[in-house]
Order: structure tokens, then sequence, then C-alpha cells
């Protein structure tokens, strides 16, 4: 009897998921699975999908995405290429290496489009229950049917979460925010920087969503931008305009107070508190409960449920890859799936996780985070048929783009990288990004950009 594969989600790991079995069937010539692709959106792209709406969607189901207008890529596109589909291919020409986000997602559409993979998925259909039958061996996976507007429930051998962790906001709570008379929402819910135009803007965080706001604040007009940090600042050198100060302690009305004694009266709060891992969905014996991190517990390479292999969880980790780390996940995944890797026994497969987990506690800077992740990726990429992107060479990419922010936070985004996958040295932008105000994919693409194209990038 065919294999029957769930898969919940159809964002970038979900699709990366789908696009893996159709890979296999290419190339094999084998019989594909039965599988299914659970998305509550009402088209694929995940996260990736730009809504106005915030809180609920027009089902009732909580909105899924954080994208905003005006949000570019916050690292090279370098180092998020597929190693089966490049930039070059899918534009025919190079460009820039910080795109905006509608380019981005027209690249990650343009691989999916090429091998129809919409078939496999059920669209505004949300996942409510998924339970596992030890005696059957099987899970059943009960979903709302918003199209129909009806319960129901299938069976499946394994089960793929593909669900995401940037869509279930962290909200801590300040006194006196009850009484702020402006606006306070968290990152999840932002859509425009215009809204915050000549108003003083205080974002509580300093993760990549409250550096991204605050910039793309100050781009568009914003008065102040002020970051309170909990544990350090972002330490950048800030134009003008933006400052730093220690954690957020109370509210006075619209002035804030934070730890240092200092205080400041302002017109909006954004919190950008992170996120949750939130699966209401899955029981408690198969439920993944795990802060953000490099190697979340209880997942065997990371993906693989502890306790129950066919639970499969991806793209759960904290990342600097991104796109091409699903791949690996979603190619290692699939080749369990099929019988090619075989699963050694429990105590083995405690003694990786447990290896990997002290190597992660043992990390000790950003440099070395970046290490840990290329190795990370490498280790699911050896025994699978995925092609070769040179892991290691992008993780040197972070490293300069993570010492290009330091020099210049308002410009890194100026800076031009190589591919690893097709040695095509990208093109400068047409103007400085702080000028740049139109971020549609027709002005992107109407540049006549000009770059370098060379040979792949030999593995060091």
């Amino acid at each position: 009897m065919s294999l029957k594969i769930a898969i919940l989600g159809a964002g970038p790991s979900g699709l990366a998921q789908l696009r893996s079995f159709v890979s296999a069937q290419l190339a094999a010539h084998e019989e594909m699975p039965e599988i299914v692709c659970f998305e509550k959106q009402s088209d694929l792209g995940g996260m990736w999908n730009y809504t106005w709406r915030t809180g609920l969607d027009k089902h009732g189901e909580p909105v899924h995405g954080s994208m905003y207008r005006y949000l570019w890529s916050n690292g090279p596109k370098e180092c998020l290429e597929f190693a089966d589909y490049s930039f070059d291919e899918h534009f025919g020409r190079a460009i820039p290496s910080y795109p905006p986000r509608e380019v981005l997602k027209n690249y990650v559409m343009g691989r999916i489009e090429r091998k129809d993979v919409r078939q496999y998925i059920r669209f505004e259909t949300a996942v409510r229950w998924v339970s596992f039958d030890e005696h059957t061996q099987r899970f059943s996976v009960t979903v709302m049917d918003h199209q129909t507007d009806q319960l129901h429930s299938e069976e499946f051998d394994f089960v793929v979460v593909a669900t995401g962790h940037f869509s279930t906001p962290n909200v801590p709570y300040f006194p006196g925010v009850e009484r702020f008379p402006g606006r306070v929402l968290h990152a999840h819910d932002f859509r425009d920087a215009l809204e915050f135009k000549d108003k003083d803007l205080l974002l509580v965080g300093s993760s990549y969503s409250a550096e991204d706001i605050g910039t793309q604040c100050h781009k568009y007009g914003a008065k102040s931008v002020t970051f309170s940090y909990r544990s350090r600042p972002l330490g950048y050198d800030w134009p003008a305009g933006i400052t730093e100060v220690p954690l957020l302690e109370r509210l006075d009305g619209n002035v804030a107070h934070f730890s240092d004694g200092s205080s400041k009266a302002v017109d909006a709060i954004i919190l950008c508190t992170g996120y949750q891992h939130s699966f209401p969905f899955l029981p408690d014996d198969l439920r993944l409960q795990t802060r953000n991190r490099l190697y979340p517990q209880s997942l065997y390479k990371g993906i693989l449920w502890e306790s129950n292999p066919r639970l499969i969880y991806l793209g759960m980790q904290d990342q600097y890859f991104t796109f091409n780390m699903f791949d690996a996940q979603a190619w290692y995944a699939r080749d369990v799936m099929l019988g090619r890797i075989p699963l050694p026994d429990a105590a083995t497969m405690q003694a990786d996780m447990q290896d990997w987990l002290s190597r992660e506690e043992a990390l000790a800077n950003a440099s070395a985070e970046i290490d840990f992740q290329a190795a990370y990726v490498r280790d699911l990429l050896q025994p699978t048929d995925y092609p070769e992107f040179a892991v290691e060479a992008q993780g040197e990419l972070f490293k300069r783009w993570k010492q290009d922010k330091k020099v210049d936070i308002m410009g890194y985004r100026n800076q031009c990288y190589t591919s690893t996958v097709t040695g095509t040295a990208a093109p400068e932008l047409p103007a400085p990004w702080l000028e740049i105000l139109d971020d549609s994919l027709e002005h992107f693409l109407s540049h006549d950009y000009a770059g370098v194209v060379g040979e792949p990038l030999e593995q060091v």
C-alpha cells in the first residue's frame, strides 16, 4: 500500500517537502506517495504572503503572516539560494543582493510553479487536531475545510509539521500599558511604516524584527525611534533620531520610563518581543515545546520527533540559513519516509541529539553559531541527493553580512555578494537603499542591472 503523508502548511518548509518528493519522482521514476498538504490561507507562500489583515482572517482563523509593506531582505539573497534553482535562472539576469519581499517571493514561487505542486494542496483548510494510534501506527488528522464549512478526518502514515514559529506573538505586560493613549501593537501586526511618520516611536526588543522595523520607520519619516533592550543593545552606529535605552519598566500616560531612570514621551509602541512555538492541534506527547534555539530538544537531526519519528518538524530552529536549510531538512525527511535512510536505535539517536545540544551550548558568538548551523546543514545533506551549494562558503557570506551591518547598519543593503551556486557577482542597487521608497517587484526589475557571471564557488 502506498504511503500517505500529511504536510501541515504550504509555506517555504512545506513547499520544500513537496518539492523533495517531486524531485525523487522525476529522478528515480518512483511511485509518488499519496500526499495531502493542508494550508489555512487561500494561497501558498506561508509567511511570505502579505495581508492587510491582522488578528483574524475572513474565516476567524488567526492571521499567519507578519509581512509588511516596504520589507526588504535583511540578509544576502546569496545565502538563501536554492541549489537546484538559481536567481540567475529565475530572473534571466543578475539582480542585487538585497531584494524586496515581492522579488523574493516571486523567486520562491518560480521554482514551485514549474512542478505544479498545487495539485497536492488543500487551501483554506485549517488543522484542528492530530492524534496517533499506537495499534495501527497511523495518525488521524482532523481539519476544518472552510470552503465547505465541514470538519473531517483522514489517516496518514507520516505527518510533517511545517507551520513555522513566527506567527504566535509573545506579548509581555508593562505596568500602565492599558492606559497608554497611543497605539500599542506587536511586530506581528505591523503593516506600514508610513503609519508612524512624524511620530515618536518606541520599539521594545532588540531582535531582528526590532532592528528592521525601526530602520524602516526611520526611512519613511518617523520623528524618532527608540529601542528598549532587555539584556544588551543592538549596538550599531545609529543615525540621528535613533537611540537605545534599557528595558521599559512602566508607562505613565504617554511617558515611558526605563530601568536606567530615563524617560521619554512616545506616540506609539511596537512590541518586538518574539514569538512562541505554538502547536494547538497537537497533544502533549507529540507537541514540540522549545524556546527559539539553533537545535531544539527532542528532535533527532533537528526534524524527527524523538519518541515517534513518524512525526516530522521542519524549520523549527532559530535561523541563519533559511530556504536551503529547509530543503536540506525536507530531503532528509523524505528519504527517511521512503526508507532510503534507516533510523538507528533510540540510544544512538539520543546520543546524536545530545552531541548537537552540547555543541550548541558551547557557542560563544555569532560566528560560531553560523559555523554550527552550516555543519548541521552539511550533516543533513551528506546522505541525500540534494545538489551541492557550498554550505560553508555561504556561512562565510553570513559572517561578512554581520560585519557589514556593524560598519553601516543603514547602508549594509548596498553591499554586493557572489553566488555560491553560479559564481555570479551581484550588481549594485540603482541608488542607496535609504533612498529607494518604491519596493514593488515592477520597480525593482525595471532597472538594467549588470552582474558579473562566473563559476560556482569551490567548496572549502
